[in-house]
């Protein structure tokens, strides 16, 4: 018989392999790190689910509770000076050149990502981000928070971020902050391109806004509600950092605290057939590369949902799937950079984003990183994360 300490080892064997070891590709490089960041995740997001099982606290809320410990004050630095202030009643930080200037300067308007549900400007990474941006480039930063579920869902956040954007772009908010009213872009990561790309498109026929967008730049958008059994859901559901479930988890929660449209997305079943024409606007078989589809057969819509579209109509608004977008809606779309990342569940719908913008005769950069995975733009501890950020603010550096 084994003895209690070769019991004891095996156990421990096993949890640290079920928490720490996953299958990786070659080409990923430090997969320990990877690996590393992949436990941590994977501890809080099972600390939470636990926590919701006992029925203490919301998933989302907990999630929120422990990403509020990693938020920073705004503090100016040698380069940048950094305030809070609000657009429209809505929070806001801005990131201003310390540098003089004679001439007005470029303005980035940004959106953090967070499945609609985390996330705030005042997070350390997208503090990064916006001081190298703005120091950089020598460009006025605004990045915007907005109201986040479950407290709040679908539309809040879209109107929030296009409000606070709309107060940006009038005439008097630009001459205060020095801002070329030319030379001006919207950008985000995640939900956060999400709410870029849908902002940007319903800003295009806004009769109100005279201002008209240089550029977007969405780093690995979520653009559509219809298809989660495309090649790359099929490919990365369990990939590190950012799964399946947690994806469709995030998006449901964008329209409701109801875990039957969860459910529903989750086995592809939410569409109810009156929506059946939408499919042609997310239809991977047509829209993607070959090297994305190849190996995988296109399934035929399973119709159903039609109680659930009733109830939470906005998984169907174009405000919310940007894919869903008419064709000529997309023509007239400002110069667009779309970063997706091989190892991502999202990586078919920016890419299927990027070719439909190419065939309404937008001017679409497409950076496809081989050798990458949802977050590596903020992998600051990876090379991938230094080699991404460089690329993101060198393509604004020459387009903005």
């Amino acid at each position: 018989m084994m003895g209690r300490g070769t019991i004891l080892l095996l156990i421990v064997g096993a949890l640290g392999a079920y928490y720490f070891y996953i299958p990786l590709p070659d080409n990923l490089e430090e997969t320990w790190k990877v690996l590393w960041m992949h436990t941590h995740m994977k501890t809080l997001t099972n600390l939470g689910l636990f926590v919701e099982f006992l029925g203490m606290n919301h998933f989302m809320i907990s999630a929120k509770f422990l990403m509020n410990f990693q938020e920073v004050p705004p503090t100016s630095d040698e380069n940048v000076s950094v305030m809070e202030t609000t657009f429209d009643n809505i929070p806001v930080r801005v990131y201003l050149p310390k540098r003089k200037s004679e001439m007005l300067r470029r303005g980035l308007f940004y959106i953090h990502g967070g499945g609609w549900c985390l996330g705030s400007a005042a997070l350390l990474t997208y503090d990064v981000l916006s001081r190298k941006t703005a120091e950089r480039l020598d460009a006025i930063v605004i990045s915007t928070d907005y109201r986040l579920a479950p407290e709040y869902h679908f539309p809040n956040q879209f109107e929030d971020v296009y409000n606070v954007l709309k107060w940006f772009l009038h005439q008097d908010v630009l001459e205060r902050y020095g801002v070329d009213a030319e030379r001006i872009g919207v950008a985000g990561d995640s939900a956060g391109g999400n709410l870029a790309a849908a902002v940007v498109q319903q800003l295009r026929d806004d009769p109100d806004v005279k201002v008209k967008i240089k550029i977007q730049v969405l780093v690995y958008p979520a653009l559509q509600t219809l298809d989660f059994d495309s090649p790359s859901y099929r490919e990365n559901g369990h990939f590190p950092l950012f799964t399946k479930s947690l994806t469709v988890r995030a998006w449901s929660e964008y329209f409701t605290t109801d875990r039957s449209l969860e459910k529903a997305m989750l086995s592809n079943q939410h569409v109810p057939l009156e929506s059946s024409h939408l499919f042609k606007f997310v239809n991977w078989s047509s829209l993607l590369p070959e090297r994305f589809t190849k190996g995988h057969v296109y399934n035929n819509p399973t119709f159903g949902g039609s109680e659930l579209s009733k109830k939470y109509p906005g998984f169907l608004d174009v405000r919310a799937a940007p894919l869903l977008a008419d064709d000529s809606k997309l023509r007239g779309l400002p110069v667009t950079y779309i970063l997706t990342c091989q190892y991502d569940v999202l990586r078919d719908d920016g890419v299927m984003y990027a070719t439909r913008l190419r065939n309404a005769g937008v001017r679409v950069t497409h950076n496809h990183i081989e050798d990458g995975f949802h977050g590596a733009l903020f992998s600051h501890e990876l090379k991938i994360g230094s080699r991404t950020e460089n690329q993101y603010i060198s393509w604004l550096s020459e387009n903005l």
